[in-house]
């Protein structure tokens, strides 16, 4: 079995750069793959290994400037999530592009998911999905407001054109572990709206502690590693990526004229050009030639 560890923290780093050296030469030495993002702002990432190894990297993580108190959330798979380790510095650990934004200054009131059914069934609550528009598509809260925006850079925009539909509401929103939160919600009390919530730990905390009869969940969760999705119990979905694109798709999906493996989906396929496809092929055969040689290729369980 392999530990997943989802963390972020805010926090000043006064040179991430110099962070980056030995929390990637940890994750090597002890076979702990995935992302980790190193910004002024703090950390983000989500990794995988043996239980031994994550345990070194958090405890290193949290002797970091002002990560004493770091949280993150845990869950399994066996199989690896990911490929390999990358160690990267960013200007963002959650890319905003709102220099004003600073979730150290405030945030929006954290609701525990025992809490949030009865919150976002409220008559005066909006309730706000900040995630891109794929992942809303495979699952999300009932009633929750799709902003159908590509990245999360788009969210300012899309508040300030839709912001007097809100109007004398409380407004609560919510995110994959609660890291997009940590920013809207602060940006929006910026904004001048003075009842705003977020979901703690976001619908991967609500969806390990909820029991799927009192849930109001809908779907699957999107997640950032090979699992692709996840549901109740944090059981992982029958989603698969398209290598294409890396959106998730269903089985049924690949029965598709639209679906070539690793090529294109019926999302897709008319979204690249032929040469784009012509690369994609070859990374398919390069990918092949990797298997028949019995070397392990950092596609993983994509297609």
């Amino acid at each position: 079995m392999y530990k997943i560890a989802a963390l972020y923290h805010f926090t000043r780093f006064a040179d991430p750069a110099a962070l980056k050296p030995a929390l990637l030469e940890l994750c090597l030495q002890h076979s702990v793959t995935g992302s980790l993002l190193l910004a002024h702002e703090g950390i983000n990432g989500t990794i995988a290994g043996p239980e031994a190894g994550i345990t070194a990297v958090l405890n290193h993580i949290k002797t970091l400037p002002g990560c004493t108190d770091l949280a993150w959330k845990e869950a399994f798979s066996d199989h690896p999530p990911f490929g390999k380790i990358k160690v990267r510095q960013k200007k963002e650990i959650v890319t905003m592009g709102q220099p004003d934004v600073d979730p150290k200054a405030s945030v929006g009131n954290y609701v525990e998911p025992e809490d949030w059914n009865d919150l976002i069934r409220s008559d005066d609550v909006v309730v706000i999905d900040t995630r891109n528009d794929y992942e809303v598509q495979i699952g999300t809260f009932e009633g929750a407001i799709d902003p159908e925006t590509a990245s999360f850079r788009e969210f300012p925009a899309w508040w300030q054109d839709n912001k007097d539909r809100f109007h004398n509401k409380r407004v609560a929103m919510f995110c994959t572990g609660g890291i997009r939160c940590e920013k809207s919600t602060n940006y929006l009390l910026g904004q001048g709206v003075e009842d705003v919530y977020h979901l703690n730990g976001g619908i991967l905390r609500y969806l390990e502690e909820m029991p799927p009869e009192e849930s109001s969940w809908q779907g699957e969760c999107f997640v950032f590693d090979n699992r692709v999705s996840v549901g109740h119990g944090l059981v992982e979905g029958p989603h698969e990526l398209c290598h294409g694109c890396r959106r998730p798709i269903l089985p049924k999906d690949k029965e598709l004229p639209s679906f070539e493996m690793g090529v294109s989906c019926y999302q897709c396929i008319d979204e690249t050009s032929e040469t784009d496809k012509a690369r994609f092929r070859e990374r398919q055969k390069q990918m092949r030639l990797a298997r028949e040689r019995g070397e392990a290729h950092h596609g993983g369980r994509s297609v």
